[in-house]
C-alpha cells in the first residue's frame, strides 16, 4: 500500500493531471498525487453497478471512509486511501464532498439545463482544482481563484466527454448545440476571471491549475458552430499535449 500505486494509477488513466504533478515541487507531489488518485476511484465508483442503490452504496463507502479520517481514525489498508491518510491525514476529511458530488451520477439521469451542468463541474472539478491549490499555498482568495478555473477546465473536459456520456443519460436531455455552446461561454467566462486575478495565486500552485492541452481550439469551435460536440471531438495531437506541459514546466503559465 504505496504511492507507487496511486502514482500507476493517475500515470495511466489522467494523464495530463499527472504531467502537470511532475512540475510541482518534490515535496507537494505525494499530496497531489493521493488526491488526483482518489478523484478516479471516487469517479468510476458509480458506474461499478448498473443499479442505483448498489451503485449509491459503492460511492457511500468512499463517503465514509473519508469522514472517518477525518476524525482522526486511519482507514483500512487500502492502494488509495493509505497513502492518501500519509500525505493528508485528517485533513483527508475535507475530500468527503468531493464523492458526495458524485452521487446523482449512479441515477443515470442528464442534466436538463447548462446551468445544472455548471454547478455539477464547480462541485467535482473546481472543488478537486480548489483543493489542490489549497494544498499548494493558496489562501482562501487564491482558493477562490482555482475554483474559476477548475470550473472552466472542468467544462472543457466535460464538453470533451459529451459524446460519451450522452449515451449513457449522463449528457444534456435537449441534445442541443446551444446548450454546449453556452457551457463554451460559461468556460471562456470562467477562465477569464481566473486570469484576471491570477496575482492572487502562489507560483507554488501553478502544478495544480493546469487546464490541459487544446482548451482554447475546442471552446472556439463549439462557439463557432464548427464542432458538434455531441458527435465529435477535436483530436490534440501529442506534441500540443507535450508543449502545453513544457510551457508549463519553463513559464509556469497557467491561465488563458
Amino acid at each position: 500500500m504505496t504511492l507507487e500505486a496511486c502514482t500507476n494509477l493517475v500515470r495511466s488513466e489522467d494523464p495530463d493531471r499527472f504531467g502537470a504533478v511532475l512540475v510541482a515541487d518534490p515535496q507537494d507531489r505525494p499530496g497531489l498525487i493521493t488526491l488526483y488518485a482518489l478523484n478516479l476511484e471516487i469517479a468510476r465508483a458509480p458506474f461499478q453497478s448498473g443499479e442505483p442503490l448498489l451503485a449509491e452504496m459503492r460511492l457511500q463507502w468512499w463517503v465514509d471512509r473519508l469522514a472517518e479520517m477525518g476524525t482522526g481514525r486511519p482507514p483500512p489498508l487500502h492502494d488509495v486511501l493509505t497513502p492518501l491518510w500519509e500525505a493528508w491525514g485528517t485533513e483527508a476529511g475535507q475530500l468527503a464532498p468531493l464523492a458526495e458530488a458524485r452521487r446523482r451520477d449512479c441515477f443515470r439521469e442528464p442534466f436538463a439545463t447548462s446551468e445544472e451542468v455548471a454547478d455539477y463541474v464547480a462541485h467535482t472539478s473546481g472543488r478537486l482544482m480548489t483543493l489542490a491549490a489549497g494544498r499548494l499555498g493558496a489562501d482562501a482568495r487564491g482558493q477562490a481563484v482555482a475554483a474559476d478555473q477548475g470550473l472552466g477546465a472542468g467544462l472543457v473536459a466535460w464538453l470533451r466527454a459529451l459524446p460519451r456520456l450522452q449515451p449513457i443519460g449522463l449528457g444534456l436531455a435537449s441534445a442541443d448545440t446551444a446548450d454546449a455552446a453556452r457551457l463554451a461561454r460559461l468556460a471562456q467566462e470562467a477562465f477569464g476571471r481566473a486570469a484576471g486575478s491570477r496575482r492572487l495565486l502562489p507560483k507554488r500552485a501553478a502544478a495544480a491549475l493546469y487546464p490541459g492541452p487544446g482548451v482554447g481550439p475546442l471552446l472556439t469551435g463549439v462557439l463557432s458552430g464548427k464542432v458538434n460536440i455531441f458527435k465529435e471531438v477535436p483530436v490534440v495531437a501529442p506534441f500540443r499535449h507535450r508543449a502545453s506541459l513544457a510551457r508549463l514546466a519553463l513559464t509556469g503559465r497557467w491561465w488563458r
